[in-house]
């Protein structure tokens, strides 16, 4: 049986994985901004709601990933990761938990990761920064009258 442990990166890599994690930040802002404006119907209304409050907690961690990149030495990217539309709530909504289920799954690796590095500060960022992850995978899961994905097994997960 495999390890479940990420390897130790060098702070270099580290630094990479975090600008993957702030290009997915930036891909996140951009949907929920997007998605809290489109979403249309009373079914819709509250989770619209949601959304929004959703884009400012990813614009927090976006901040915060990008001064810990700095922290670290690198230059926070500057490129989101490509962001899918529907017409159809269900398909955004869907979407969202798909991106979210991705963003918890990297977030716990880094944290491991930080800490083999002794970054213990960086690692308690990112474990603030999980648990909204964490509480938007539910949020998500919940509009979809869905279960929420168990992400420690890479079948569960799109």
């Amino acid at each position: 049986m495999p390890s479940q442990e990420p390897p130790v990166l060098t702070r270099e890599q580290l630094i990479a994985a975090l600008n993957e994690d702030l290009s997915r930040e930036y891909q996140a802002i951009i949907a929920y901004v997007n998605y809290s404006q489109v979403l249309k119907g009373a079914a819709y209304q509250f989770i619209a709601g949601e959304l929004e409050k959703h884009a400012h907690e990813e614009l927090q961690h976006a901040l915060t990933i990008a001064n810990q990149i700095d922290y670290l030495g690198g230059d926070p990217t500057v490129i989101p990761k490509a962001v899918k539309t529907s017409s159809k709530a269900t398909d955004m909504l869907q979407f969202d938990l798909d991106n979210e289920n991705e963003t918890v799954k990297n977030y716990r690796i880094r944290v491991r990761q930080a800490e083999a590095l002794g970054e213990y500060a960086v690692a308690e960022n990112i474990r603030t920064i999980l648990v909204q992850e964490q509480d938007h995978q539910n949020d998500l899961a919940t509009a979809l009258g869905v279960d929420v994905p168990d992400v420690t097994k890479p079948d569960e997960i799109a």
